[in-house]
């Protein structure tokens, strides 16, 4: 049996031309499922949890589409690929609740580094201390979700030096977010936050995976991906979501797999070092992707990226075979060998093709994409 994964997708809207415009409030009044963000310029939609991926991929595609019929009918307006403000509009706020003390906190605190689209993967896991082996595992290897997914390499219509500008500039928070042990300790911790101010509720935890559930810190039932940017394509999102879960069914095996246990740091700091090298490892990734020299958590020693993911692909293959989602890993080979979509916009711009024309493509591509999906669906 399938572990059950759902979704949160945040999608940027705007015209066909590329520029970002502020219509989640039309949305979310006139379409079930949509909410809004804190601006205007994009909105969420999220997936019922379900095991299978074939649904999923349904899931998926199908409120994309009612939410595209639904722009045709305002105007020439589309979605937006990409994790930032491509073109224009970081100098500023469209906010949707303008009367929210919170959000002000927010925009007072952080102003448009919010602005960002992004994809949360969430699995299910009931057991509290496998849920926590299994946060310590995907955290230390999130790096890898990023360099897979990096999507943003512009910003305001320049390329900002990182392939991941969204999570080069999205504000972590807390600033340090340990490697939690056990069930108790993320108890304390987060409680201990909460009444220092910190965090302003237990949703503001802004880090790259995080425990979640229907009563978080004490009843948990989730692992929460949060840091991937936008994944157009549904069928990579569902392969970086397989290898994902067939990560987890290998812990699941082999509890031995726990960076606590499996790592060679020293015994006395290694909790800490693997924070360290963590952290690190993000910023690269966010910076070169797949072309990023991370450290490994097991040794410290230097990998690059993408033979990192190589080498976990490999892996766990058979688990995944086993459990009849190989097939579904394919779209990750193309990724390894001919970039993420990061990668391909900059090889574009590097080739004279301004970011406005680079974005009109990727529109196109989106468009195209789905339209494949929905007639594979309707045919069956």
């Amino acid at each position: 049996m399938l572990l059950l994964k759902g979704f949160e997708i945040e999608l940027f809207t705007g015209t066909s031309q590329g520029e970002i415009v502020s219509l989640s409030d039309k949305i979310v009044t006139n379409i079930d499922g949509f909410q809004q963000e804190i601006d205007r310029r994009f909105v969420e939609y999220t997936t019922v949890p379900n095991s299978r991926y074939e649904q999923l991929l349904l899931d998926l595609i199908q409120p994309r589409m009612q939410l595209r019929q639904f722009l045709q009918c305002l105007g020439d307006y589309t979605l937006i690929p990409g994790s930032t403000l491509s073109l224009a509009g970081s100098d500023r706020f469209f906010r949707s609740d303008p009367d929210s003390l919170y959000h002000s906190l927010l925009e007072q605190s952080y102003g448009t580094k919010l602005v960002t689209a992004s994809i949360h993967i969430n699995i299910g896991i009931e057991d509290p201390e496998l849920l926590m082996r299994a946060i310590r595992l995907i955290r230390v290897e999130s790096p890898l979700y990023l360099a897979l997914s990096a999507a943003s390499p512009f910003l305001d219509g320049v390329p900002t030096g990182y392939h991941s500008t969204r999570w080069q500039m999205f504000p972590k928070t807390p600033a340090f977010v340990p490697l939690f042990e056990t069930h108790a300790h993320f108890i304390d911790w987060t409680n201990c936050q909460l009444q220092a101010g910190i965090m302003q509720s237990v949703r503001h935890l802004w880090c790259s995976v995080r425990p979640n559930g229907p009563s978080r810190p004490d009843y948990l039932n989730r692992v929460e991906l949060r840091i991937c940017d936008f994944i157009a394509d549904p069928k990579v999102l569902l392969a970086v979501t397989a290898l994902l879960e067939a990560r987890l069914w290998q812990l699941i095996a082999n509890p031995k797999l726990d960076p606590l246990v499996a790592s060679i740091l020293p015994a006395t700091t290694r909790a800490q070092d693997l924070i360290d090298i963590t952290q690190t490892n993000e910023q690269l990734a966010a910076e070169r992707s797949l072309d990023a020299q991370l450290r490994h958590w097991r040794d410290g020693k230097s990998i690059l990226a993408r033979e990192w993911i190589a080498e976990i692909y490999h892996e766990v293959w058979a688990i995944a075979q086993q459990q009849g989602i190989s097939h579904f890993l394919a779209p990750l080979r193309n990724i390894l060998s001919e970039g993420n979509t990061a990668q391909q916009w900059l090889k574009l711009h590097n080739r004279g093709i301004e970011c406005q024309d680079i974005l009109k493509r990727a529109i196109a591509q989106m468009i195209q994409q789905e339209r494949e999906l929905e007639s594979r669906f309707i045919t069956c």
